[in-house]
């Protein structure tokens, strides 16, 4: 049904293969009403459904529907069968930025035009609640004008997705781009998040390589966190000073894009119209057909998926900071005084969550599930501290294995440990495969998963 040559439901002719990834593959297709040329992302609907990532597919798309701007790719149109979604999307044939860096760096005017460009649709993008969480050269296309547009909006987050803290705190995106406040796992404001990856990426566009680069993945997290940048000798001071505010190490105190739009180097050619675009402009635009879609995303859905969907997915980056071995938040804080424990296991995730239930239960725990793979246990009656509480939450790594987290988030420790000793611990056997994440096995675990 995807091979060159052939019609989808009567309305695209599908050309050829442009690119694939785990989940997804995405090929050029002409449209057989206007003729005009798409691309079309197909995704294997049984992959994601294993893996957990409905929610994550459903989003996207919510998302794609919200950010019409000319600097993203556009999402003209959503269909589906029983066993593939697909995305219709606009084609830019003007490849990656990323590959156009790798030929060398770019003179100065040119990758100010770019910045100017990123900055303005991430400025639409917040504006409307969307935080992009991923963004990377290679997520920045050029059209046939040599214009910048932003794909790939699979880790995006919407205000719904925000904790009762106001923040995120799911770690994701890609390890040389991500902000240090990401990485503590302390939670984070995703504008500001976007921001520190905008920096890295106007960085790597003037001098062709990383800001912080190591072989170690701690080393060069920690590079990050304490914001160690070398600067090129053909940096100018202006450059220099804006990048120094754009990578600042303190989420509170980095540049707003406000105060970036009024930085001088920025405003060097500046195309106003940039900033001034229509935001409910249609033109040129096909409705999507959300209702269909998401039809499609929740039908045949097998008993025991629901534990499963919206079960956060960890990539690399999110096991190194979730790792006993790794942990980074010694570079946030130095009397931190956390009580958790962690073991991985290769049960399915309903088994895990029903054996945490039992476990509670005989315990005199009071029980909340709160989706997303995690539990929340309360004693029944106040300690030395108030009401003990303690989160379980489940990580999906690869299909048949799992992280999961266990932390006390109120109460009293010693209360803690004596429940976790004496009753938890014992009873979680069966299905534990390994207590914690030793470092060295860690490192084959990832080049496993890599």
């Amino acid at each position: 049904m995807t091979e060159k040559g052939n019609i989808l439901m009567q309305r695209y002719e599908m050309g050829k293969l442009l690119g694939k990834g785990s989940f997804a593959k995405v090929y050029h297709a002409r449209c057989l009403k206007t003729s005009h040329s798409v691309a079309i992302k197909v995704i294997d609907k049984d992959k994601i459904l294993k893996c957990g990532l409905m929610d994550q597919i459903s989003r996207e798309i919510s998302v794609m529907k919200l950010v019409k701007h000319p600097n993203i790719v556009q999402l003209y149109e959503v269909m589906a069968t029983k066993t593939k979604i697909y995305f219709v999307l606009e084609y830019v044939k003007g490849g990656e930025l990323f590959k156009k860096v790798q030929r060398g760096r770019l003179k100065e005017d040119a990758a100010r035009k770019y910045f100017q460009q990123l900055i303005s649709a991430i400025d639409f993008c917040h504006s409307r609640g969307v935080y992009h969480r991923d963004l990377k050269p290679e997520n920045l296309l050029l059209d046939e004008s040599r214009n910048l547009k932003i794909s790939d909006f699979g880790l995006s987050a919407l205000p719904d997705c925000k904790r009762q803290d106001g923040l995120l705190h799911t770690s994701c995106g890609t390890p040389a781009y991500v902000a240090p406040e990401v990485i503590s796992r302390k939670g984070y404001d995703g504008a500001k998040a976007d921001i520190w990856a905008c920096g890295v990426i106007l960085y790597v566009l003037l001098a062709g390589y990383l800001p912080f680069q190591d072989k170690n993945l701690v080393d060069m997290y920690k590079k990050i966190c304490r914001a160690e940048l070398k600067w090129p000798s053909w940096f100018s001071s202006d450059i220099r000073k804006l990048l120094r505010c754009l990578l600042h190490p303190n989420p509170s105190a980095r540049i707003s894009i406000a105060k970036i739009m009024d930085h001088p180097w920025f405003r060097t050619g500046l195309d106003e119209r940039l900033f001034d675009y229509a935001m409910n402009s249609t033109e040129n635009i096909m409705p999507v057909d959300m209702n269909l879609a998401l039809d499609y995303l929740n039908a045949n859905t097998v008993e025991g998926n629901q534990a499963v969907e919206k079960l956060i997915n960890l990539n690399a980056f999110d096991i190194i900071s979730l790792s006993n071995g790794f942990d980074l938040s010694g570079i946030f804080e130095e009397n931190s005084n956390k009580t958790e424990t962690k073991f991985t296991s290769t049960n399915t995730v309903l088994t895990i969550i029903t054996k945490l239930e039992e476990i509670a239960t005989s315990l005199r725990l009071k029980v909340t599930k709160k989706g997303g793979g995690l539990l929340n246990m309360e004693s029944s009656k106040p300690g030395r501290k108030g009401v003990m509480s303690i989160d379980a939450e489940v990580f999906h790594i690869t299909p048949n294995f799992h992280l999961v987290e266990i932390k006390k988030t109120n109460g009293d420790t010693l209360e803690y440990q004596k429940v976790m000793k004496q009753g938890m611990r014992p009873a979680l056997k069966d299905i534990v495969w390994a207590w914690q994440v030793p470092a060295d096995g860690l490192q084959l675990e990832l080049a496993c998963l890599s």
